[in-house]
């Protein structure tokens, strides 16, 4: 499968996180996936709580809220939170719903390298590699681990695409410290 070269579909990225907060980060690799890849509409679906991280610091509608002004400049990033129309928190569960309520569309699926890593962990990672495309962005520290990784050994002849770009080196939990 040849994740470049798609025509006539229309291309709808999902960013999943909690976002707790937004940053120039998620925003970098919002951009770069729409300009490389073609992708039409990229959807933040900001989640309660990652289930391989600590309790979030803000409020799920703080983190929204906030995601939303972050964007705005940015008409196709769209802020939205699934968790109580899907009634789960599961990756696989939300690419499901947008596949269902987006025929003809091309799925991708965004994540950062560091995510790659513990990937197959991950309810229904086989599923998730099978129903929509997964766009890995790399991330300092974690290109060799992640490039090694059971996930990218997988995944990669099939439905993975490994994107080296000028990173931007922030995350939430360091912005969260200061």
């Amino acid at each position: 499968m040849d994740l470049d070269k798609r025509e006539n579909k229309k291309k709808i990225g999902i960013l999943g996180g909690t976002f707790d907060p937004a940053h120039k980060g998620h925003l970098s690799i919002s951009k770069e996936a729409k300009k490389r890849i073609g992708i039409d509409r990229i959807i933040w679906a900001v989640t309660k709580k990652n289930p391989f991280k600590d309790e979030s610091s803000l409020s799920l509608n703080k983190r929204i809220n906030f995601a939303k002004k972050f964007t705005q400049l940015y008409p196709f990033i769209k802020v939205k939170y699934f968790e109580d129309k899907i009634k789960s928190n599961r990756t696989v569960d939300l690419i499901k719903y947008i596949k269902k309520n987006n025929k003809n569309t091309d799925i991708y699926f965004i994540m950062g390298a560091d995510s790659l890593i513990n990937f197959h962990k991950w309810k229904n990672s086989d599923l998730i590699s099978s129903i929509c495309n997964i766009l890995v962005f790399d991330r300092d520290r974690y290109k060799s681990k992640s490039l090694s990784s059971k996930s990218f050994k997988k995944y990669s002849k099939k439905s993975l695409k490994f994107i080296k770009f000028n990173k931007v080196n922030i995350s939430s939990s360091k912005l969260r410290k200061i």
